[in-house]
């Protein structure tokens, strides 16, 4: 949907640098801003194995919380909920604000978002969901089938809950525009993959297919492929799932679908699928889930092709303009991988999902950090990844539960 960009440089020799950062997603790109701001002189240098806005950071869905979830209505949590609130509401406002000073062109829009639930596992969580609001104080709106066929124009669902704390957007635009952003100081080399990182002396040399990069420190940023290069292997897995999005709708069928013009519905069970109406009058779904590799784009289609017809029967001669698969770093119990891995070498990943907003402040308080400033105890506020089994246990445990959720929630997938 976005114009070809013709700006892209390769890393084609050695090269040194301050600072390197793997990864030119949210994450990494707040890293280089805030480093930019607190050492100017610094020389910085971010690798990306693809190109900005064609890997996961403009493959997701497009939603941007404003909010942190918690499990239960505990006090102690909810106090860490607070604070995490606050923080994650500065990082929305400063993707907000280098929106507008950028004049980037990517759709953001304060539209709130729905949480629905479709039968009896959905429902449980959805009252969990009303508890947690209610005791955090927060605003939202419940809504039965009838007032959701008149908003959404879909019966599938039994009743859902309205948030306004949450943003819209077209990612890959918005990652594009940011990087677009990144000071003088910042050097960016796209389809440039770590191969591997090597420790030289003081120095750390990052191997790519057409040179080595060093530098005396270095950003993960990568998310699950961190593990990838040495970091993360024990807590991170990659977890794909995959999307697709019609054409533009006719009017006839863009009439039946409620009166909202630009919405965004999540599933209350993590297994569920995800759905968007744009402004622009397209639907788009994302469900599924693939463990540590892609499963054929063809295949998956179809299957999509048939959840979103289950919500709208209506699109019974309507098909899938787009489909693609997007990887994210997940991890045991859902906290992140973040901190100091070791001297001089930093990392931020297994976003689990909410890899924008959370990234985006991850990134911005890993350069502060590494730059020696006082920062919140992310690890107190948001958890630590936890470990995990080796393999094969793995990806067996991995099995055995995602398929008992996928019968146990078999209504919001």
């Amino acid at each position: 949907m976005l114009p070809a960009r013709n700006e892209v440089r390769t890393l084609e020799a050695d090269r040194r640098c301050d600072v390197a950062i793997i990864g030119a997603g949210y994450t990494g790109v707040a890293v280089a801003r805030r480093w930019a701001e607190l050492a100017p002189d610094d020389e910085i240098v971010i690798i990306d194995s693809s190109e900005i806005g064609e890997g996961s950071p403009g493959r997701n869905s497009g939603f941007l919380l404003e909010i942190a979830l918690a499990s239960d209505a505990d006090p102690g949590q909810m106090q860490r909920m607070t604070e995490c609130n606050r923080l994650i509401g500065d990082a929305m406002q400063s993707i907000c604000d280098a929106v507008h000073d950028g004049a980037i062109d990517c759709d953001l829009e304060r539209t709130g978002t729905y949480r629905a639930a479709a039968g009896d596992q959905g429902s449980r969580a959805l009252r969990q969901y009303r508890d947690f609001l209610e005791s955090a104080d927060l605003p939202f709106e419940m809504l039965d089938r009838s007032s959701l066929q008149e908003r959404l124009g879909t019966r599938y669902y039994e009743q859902a809950i309205y948030s306004p704390h949450c943003y819209l957007v077209q990612p890959a635009a918005l990652i594009r525009g940011l990087a677009r952003m990144l000071p003088s100081s910042v050097t960016v080399y796209e389809n440039s993959p770590a191969l591997g990182i090597d420790k030289a002396g003081a120095d750390w040399q990052i191997r790519t297919p057409g040179g080595i990069l060093t530098s005396r420190k270095v950003i993960l940023a990568n998310n699950a492929f961190s593990k990838n290069i040495g970091v993360g292997g024990s807590r991170l897995v990659a977890i794909y799932t995959y999307a697709g999005i019609t054409e533009v709708l006719p009017d006839e069928i863009l009439d039946s679908l409620g009166s909202e013009r630009s919405w965004g519905l999540l599933p209350t069970h993590r297994l569920g699928s995800t759905l968007r109406r744009t402004g622009d009058g397209r639907l788009l779904i994302r469900s599924q889930y693939g463990y540590e590799c892609e499963t054929d784009n063809a295949v998956v289609g179809e299957i999509l092709l048939q959840l979103l017809r289950k919500r709208y029967p209506q699109l019974e001669r309507t098909g899938l303009a787009s489909v693609w698969g997007g990887a994210t770093g997940l991890t045991f119990n859902g906290a992140p991988l973040w901190g100091e891995a070791r001297p001089g070498m930093w990392v931020s990943s297994g976003c689990n999902g909410g890899g924008v907003v959370k990234g985006t402040l991850f990134g911005k308080l890993l350069a502060e950090h590494a730059n020696g400033l006082d920062v919140p105890d992310v690890k107190s506020l948001f958890g630590a990844a936890s470990w995990m089994p080796p393999e094969p246990l793995r990806q067996i445990g991995f099995k055995v539960v995602s398929g008992i959720e996928r019968f146990q929630g078999r209504a919001e997938i």
